[in-house]
Order: structure tokens, then sequence, then C-alpha cells
């Protein structure tokens, strides 16, 4: 009986590693997925500002310098990296259009052009994803009614019930693998003209741009005329901010 419950244990430990590697390796935010390999600006909450080629990852992203630089204590830096953790502090991921090469602005053209006319299969593709996100709580009900049934079997509650950690980490890696959370306020103004007010310097300032996409935590939207500050002269960009401090106020067409 111990060995049947050990190699039971060692089974859950390895099986629910590899259901969370995989997840949290194919998973990346699409609003920052969009912006990967552009030139990009992160401008943080603090006002401090990193300029580069940006690559996504699940745990975070990397803004890859364009030439090596040099801090004040004379160390050379390549790269800059946010890892997911610090996410709150950032303001705005600003992706400005005289930033880019001629290929990357065809590029950004083409996906513009998607949003604005998707194809049949875009929109297939689309609603899918919608219905994954529609029926997640689902799936997370179904899936813990049948664990707790599972658990009042003779023959597998014990086991279930002594790998409780194991069942919840393999629950949870796959319910969470669904990606974003549905807003169907938000659903039917993708490719509209919005207007989107952002929280900035304690104040509240609007942008008016094409609603891309968004995800649970962020929010994209293309063809802004932005200004990094009050001063500023106002630049075509495309920008992503946390679903935190921005939201869609106003359909704008």
């Amino acid at each position: 009986m111990f060995d049947a419950v050990f190699l039971i244990t060692v089974a859950f430990v390895i099986l629910s590693t590899i259901v969370a590697l995989i997840f949290k390796r194919l998973h990346r935010d699409k609003c920052l997925k969009d912006f990967a390999d552009y030139t990009v600006t992160l401008e943080e909450k603090s006002g401090k500002n990193i300029w580069g080629r940006m690559r996504v990852e699940n745990t975070g992203i990397e803004l890859i310098y364009p030439e090596c630089q040099t801090d004040s204590d004379g160390h050379i830096e390549a790269s800059y990296i946010v890892y997911k953790f610090e996410y709150p502090s950032i303001q705005a991921f600003v992706r400005y259009h005289d930033d880019l090469t001629d290929e990357r602005k065809k590029l950004r053209q083409k996906d513009l052009e998607r949003t604005y006319h998707p194809g049949l299969l875009r929109r297939l593709k689309r609603k899918t994803q919608n219905l994954l996100k529609t029926v997640k709580d689902a799936m997370a009900e179904v899936i813990n009614l049948l664990i707790s049934k599972a658990k009042k079997s003779a023959s597998v509650g014990a086991t279930l019930t002594s790998q409780d950690k194991y069942v919840s980490k393999m629950k949870n890696e796959l319910i969470g693998s669904v990606g974003t959370s549905y807003e169907p306020l938000l659903e039917r103004y993708i490719g509209h003209k919005v207007v989107l007010e952002v929280i900035k310097n304690d104040k509240v300032v609007e942008y008016a741009g094409v609603l891309k996409d968004y995800t649970a935590e962020f929010i994209e939207v293309m063809d802004v005329d932005y200004k990094a500050s009050e001063d500023a002269l106002a630049r075509k960009a495309d920008f992503v901010v946390l679903r935190k401090i921005g939201i869609v106020r106003h359909l704008a067409e």
C-alpha cells in the first residue's frame, strides 16, 4: 500500500510539473506579444523611459538595446528586463510609428487592416477563443465537481485527498491556460475607434484610437496621437496599458 501511494505521489508530481511547464511556456499575453520584435518605448510610472526591441516571455519582457550602454557605475548593459511581478510599475508600452523600419511599418499596417477587416479564419479564431473564455468558469466547476466525487470513492478518494496540492496545481494550470477574461462590453468594439481613459500622474488622460485587443491584464489601442507628457509633441503610436489604469469609456465612431 505504501509503495502504491508513493508511486502515485511521484506520478502526480511529474504530471503536474509537466502540465505547468507546457502551459506556462506556451502562454504569453496577446497584447504584449503583438509588440514582440518591434522597437518599443517602456514608460514606467516613476518617469523612467527605456527604449529597445521587445522580447516577450510568459515571465516578463526584455528590451534589447540597439547598442550597448554604460551606466553610471561603469557597467556595460545590453538590455533591460521587466519581470511579470513588476508590471504594476509600468505606465505604458508605446510603439511609435517613426521608430519603426519600413519592413516593420508594413507588418504593422497589415495587422491594423486585419483588425479593421478580419478575414473568415480570424473571426472564427476569435469566436473560438471567446467560447473558451465563456466556459472557463464552467470548466472550473466541472473539475471541482469531478474531483469532489472522486474523493468520495473508496478506491481513489484517500489517494486524491493525499495529493490535494498537486491536483490543485494541475487544475489551476489547465483552467488558467484559457488565457484571457472575456469582456462582452469590449468585444463588440474590437476594430473600432474608441476613447481610452488612462490614469497618468494622478490625472485622467484620454486617447482616441482603434481597439486592437485586450487580455485579463492589458488593453491595446492602435493609431493614437500619443503624448509622453503634457509638454511633449504628439506622435503617432500604438500602445498597451494595464487594464487597472486604462478603460474604454466611449465608442468614437
